[in-house]
């Protein structure tokens, strides 16, 4: 299951992570987020224990947001050792996704 990251477990959860993490920042009203919401949960099973893959709700936690400079949704924000190393913004394919975690 996808773990669930808000502006509070921000830092700990994923900038201090000893594996690298994928966050997925979306929105309930965006429709492309929701049709990425699937891939995401898969994804979050397949890698569990080597890469931590969860959302971010930017209504609700808009400080993570902003420091990111997210500024569309679905955006995934690929982190390894507290930085971000690779971005994809819109919805795209769970093949497109597992070819950016294989980077990782």
């Amino acid at each position: 299951m996808a773990a669930i990251f808000n502006d509070q477990n921000f830092e700990e959860a994923v900038l201090k992570s000893e594996i690298p993490v994928l966050v997925d920042f979306y929105a309930d009203w965006c429709g492309p987020c929701k049709m990425m919401a699937p891939v995401i949960e898969a994804l979050a099973v397949e890698y569990e224990g080597k890469i931590k893959i969860g959302k971010l709700n930017v209504d609700d936690n808009n400080a993570a947001a902003m420091k990111y400079k997210v500024m569309s949704i679905p955006t995934l924000l690929f982190f390894k050792n507290g930085q971000v190393v690779e971005t994809v913004v819109g919805s795209v394919s769970k093949d497109a996704v597992i070819e950016k975690l294989s980077n990782l």
